[in-house]
């Protein structure tokens, strides 16, 4: 799979913020600290001791391995700003909704007769707010990329292949091969 659901989720939450994270390793550290409450969590999430991160506070330690860089910024991204995060998240959940694009393998069961073979289709389709609640809610529970998967394929099914109940009210859609999907708020 290309992409996932779940960090396109979070990416789009993303680009509601209004400043950029820390660029510095001392800055990011500093700001862990301060979130985590204490040198020990912060050591905990990044997996790390407890010295390494108060010498990165302290400036003696400038330049992390990659691995750590890595983790350092994906922990300072989900807890940066965090009230616009909520915020963005309650507006698409509630008026706006969201965008998908995708490029995936679609099947669906229909009835008998109907062209129903999986085949690869690019879609752009908005899903409503309930929709983008479901997907939210999933992913702040932890669901796994399939729950979420099976979120979008029902979303998109009700959207694009049903279109909101006006036509194929007993297709089931099946939503596989994710090449790229993309969500915007």
């Amino acid at each position: 799979m290309a992409d996932q659901l779940g960090d396109s989720l979070d990416r789009a939450v993303e680009g509601a913020f209004t400043r950029p994270i820390p660029k510095s390793a001392q800055a990011q550290m500093k700001y862990l600290v301060r979130q985590m409450k204490g040198t020990r969590a912060t050591a905990a999430a990044l997996g790390v001791s407890q010295r390494t991160v108060e010498r990165y506070v302290a400036g003696k330690l400038k330049r992390p391995r990659r691995d750590l860089a890595g983790r350092l910024e994906r922990e300072v991204r989900k807890r940066w700003q965090p009230q616009i995060r909520a915020r963005a998240k309650k507006k698409a959940a509630s008026t706006d909704g969201i965008v998908v694009y995708t490029r995936a393998r679609f099947g669906f069961t229909a009835a008998p007769g109907s062209s129903d073979d999986a085949r690869v289709r690019h879609i752009t389709q908005a899903l409503s707010p309930h929709w983008a609640q479901r997907l939210f809610d999933a992913r702040d529970t932890g669901a796994t990329e399939q729950q979420l998967l099976d979120i979008a394929a029902q979303g998109l099914g009700e959207h694009y292949f049903r279109d909101n109940g006006r036509r194929a009210q007993d297709l089931t859609v099946e939503f596989t091969d994710v090449e790229e999907i993309e969500i915007d708020l």
